[in-house]
């Protein structure tokens, strides 16, 4: 009564229908003059005999899977004359049931997840409109040439997960019109050439291989229009490429048995594939497939590359071969090494993905343009502290996956976190489920819930404390500056002068000269016609005049200082332009720290023209702080130069001053 009321019914699913279900179902269900089509799974039916589907002769799509059908009659689907679609996938058939035998309407035939281990020529008889046949997962030893010689229509044929080893020399001659071949994880050993040579309109072709494939040189001759290839290689030069003009994707599975001694690369040009537009290197374990590498070579059109568990130390120029590239994907790699230039020629980047590589921080130049990339994964790896400044050198970025990384929950990521919260235009995939690995306190926690204003305040507070510091240091400086500046010099000239005394002490040397002369050079007529004579010639001293007794060679600083130490006393010539004169202002300072570090006066000064007071520089009222001290004046001794030179005769004798504060030649500071 239900069925009756199915006016319209096209499609019916019948499945896991326990003790409900009854044979009769079947003529209730394709009683309806509308039913197209009709799945029964999970049923057990283990065989289907003549008169079970009779009332159902009108269904153009058959499907019976998971049934545990191990046998069907040779008339049990023979009612059948508008089938078009027969699935009796995931069941116990050993062999091609001989009913579908001249079931010419069959234009789709699956027999998938079935014990068949044979096929012989005449199982697929007389099925002209057959297009596509599905025999992935069953136990067939071999793929003989025959069983398809009359399937001209046949444009799609899977074989995956089976027992052969080979395919026939002639496999492709009864073959002209297929599209799809997928032979993989079979045990296929070596690809003859001339294998596929009538298959001119194949376009996808998989013979992956659980065995170490070989392919002789020509193996993919005649595929002229093959655009999609998946293969395992072994012992290859990339002539076994040749002919391939049209090939735009290449997967390529490389097993870590292999010897790669022995993936030898005759000649790495011989790769070149200018057509290629995306590849695909995979290996079984951590592997460096270095040589596969030169797949690479003249790909100048490749737009999408994976890489998955190939673990090379990628050089950086690697990818300059090929400039234009979109998608890269470099995955699985337990000790994955990059230059941080590595991506630098692929600037049209748009997908990046690095999962599962043992990241531990992004190894990537910020001055790589990747102004175009939109993608990024990083998912699994080993990132503790993420940079929002690497992400802000992203412009273009719309989607980041960071899922499956021990992040630190501390102040360091807090700047990561604001952005992934506040950001507009990142997705950042899953960002509310990231859990914290470290410290112990936040581990188990989740990344967005850490409390972020507390580095700000921590950081304020820091900001106040360094700013404040630097102000006080700033007033502290002026202050020092403005009123100690001159003690400070004089300490440090004091300090080199006490070293330089404790020295010569040690090395027990001896006064040299009587006087060492500081002048003036716009002096140096009075010094060379009037002191001197005096001095040396008449009075017997020794002195020491810079340009005559100076080092040549040495430094002026270490020539004034000897000249000081070595000379009992410091006989100062002083004049305006002697206190403009930055060496004999240097002369003087030295000799007046000698005077406070021997605590006995041996500085004689002697001016040339009045000097007011306050033309004198702060050194020279420095001394006067310390000790009175008496100058000569050689302008008031022009009519008493004979008292002038006794006076300077016993100051350069004895370590005193003339005594006489009231004599005429001298003027009190």
């Amino acid at each position: 009564m239900i069925f009756q009321s199915f006016d319209s019914l096209e499609n019916l699913h019948l499945r896991d229908s326990g003790r409900l279900f009854d044979r009769r179902v079947f003529d209730f269900a394709c009683g309806v003059p509308s039913l197209q089509m009709l799945d029964i799974r999970h049923r057990s039916i283990s065989v289907i005999d003549d008169a079970l589907l009779t009332s159902c002769s009108n269904l153009t799509e058959l499907m019976l899977f998971s049934n545990g059908l191990s046998d069907m009659s040779e008339s049990a689907l023979g009612m059948f004359t508008r089938l078009t679609r027969l699935n009796i996938e995931s069941n116990e058939l050993s062999r091609i049931p001989p009913t579908i035998q001249n079931m010419s309407t069959i234009a789709y035939l699956s027999l998938q997840s079935n014990n068949i281990a044979k096929l012989g020529c005449s199982d697929f008889k007389n099925m002209a409109s057959l297009t596509e046949i599905n025999l992935n997962s069953n136990r067939l030893s071999k793929l003989n040439s025959c069983v398809f010689k009359d399937h001209k229509n046949l444009k799609v044929l899977y074989a995956t997960n089976n027992l052969f080893s080979q395919l026939d020399d002639n496999f492709g001659i009864g073959l002209p019109s297929l599209v799809v071949f997928n032979a993989s994880d079979n045990h296929i050993g070596s690809i003859q050439k001339g294998t596929f040579r009538s298959m001119s309109q194949l376009t996808d072709l998989n013979i992956k291989s659980k065995s170490q494939l070989t392919l002789q040189r020509g193996a993919f001759e005649g595929l002229r229009g093959l655009k999609r290839l998946t293969l395992s290689l072994n012992y290859q030069s990339g002539s076994v490429f040749e002919g391939l003009d049209q090939l735009e994707r290449l997967v390529v599975f490389i097993s870590s048995t292999i010897e790669m001694t022995n993936f030898t690369v005759y000649d790495p040009t011989s790769f070149n594939i200018d057509t290629l537009q995306e590849l695909i290197i995979e290996v079984d374990k951590n592997l460096c497939a270095y040589q596969a590498l030169y797949l690479l070579h003249g790909l100048k059109r490749l737009r999408v590359l994976s890489l998955d568990t190939v673990c090379c130390v990628f050089p950086p120029g690697i990818f300059w071969e090929i400039p234009h590239l979109l998608n890269l994907r470099i995955t699985n790699c337990l000790e994955f090494v990059a230059d941080p230039d590595l991506l630098q020629p692929v600037s049209d980047l748009q997908a990046l993905d690095l999962s599962h590589n043992q990241i531990k921080y992004l190894n990537i130049s910020i001055d790589t343009n990747l102004t175009k990339l939109e993608r990024l994964i990083l998912k699994n790896n080993e990132l503790t502290v993420i940079n929002k400044t690497f992400f802000e050198a992203l412009p273009s970025l719309k989607y980041l996956d960071l899922s499956g990384n021990p992040f630190v929950c501390d102040c360091s990521n807090a700047g990561f976190i604001e952005w992934a919260i506040r950001n507009k235009q990142v997705q950042v995939a899953n960002a509310f489920q990231y859990r914290c690995s470290s410290p112990s306190s936040e581990e188990g926690r989740f990344l967005l819930d850490f409390n972020v204003r507390l580095c700000w305040e921590f950081t304020g507070f820091l900001y106040f404390i360094s700013s404040s510091a630097l102000v006080l240091l700033t007033l502290l400086s002026s202050f020092i500056f403005h009123f100690l500046r001159w003690r400070l010099v004089y300490g440090y000239y004091l300090l080199l002068a006490f070293l330089y005394d404790s020295k010569k002490r040690r090395q027990g040397c001896s006064h040299i000269y009587d006087a060492f002369v500081s002048y003036n050079v716009h002096d140096e007529d009075w010094v060379y016609k009037e002191l001197q004579p005096e001095l040396e010639e008449r009075q017997g001293w020794k002195l020491c005049l810079h340009h005559r007794d100076f080092l040549p060679g040495k430094a002026i600083i270490e020539n004034i200082t000897d000249a000081i130490y070595s000379s009992r006393k410091t006989l100062c010539v002083i004049s305006r332009r002697y206190l403009q004169s930055e060496w004999c202002s240097r002369e003087i300072q030295m000799a007046s720290f000698r005077l406070f570090d021997e605590h006995k006066d041996v500085l004689v000064l002697l001016f040339l023209e009045e000097i007011s007071s306050d033309q004198l520089s702060p050194f020279y009222r420095m001394r006067k702080l310390v000790k009175s001290h008496t100058y000569l004046s050689w302008t008031q001794a022009r009519s008493h130069k004979g008292l002038f030179w006794e006076k300077v005769r016993r100051a350069l004798e004895c370590g005193h001053e003339p005594g006489d504060n009231h004599n005429p030649l001298t003027a009190n500071t």
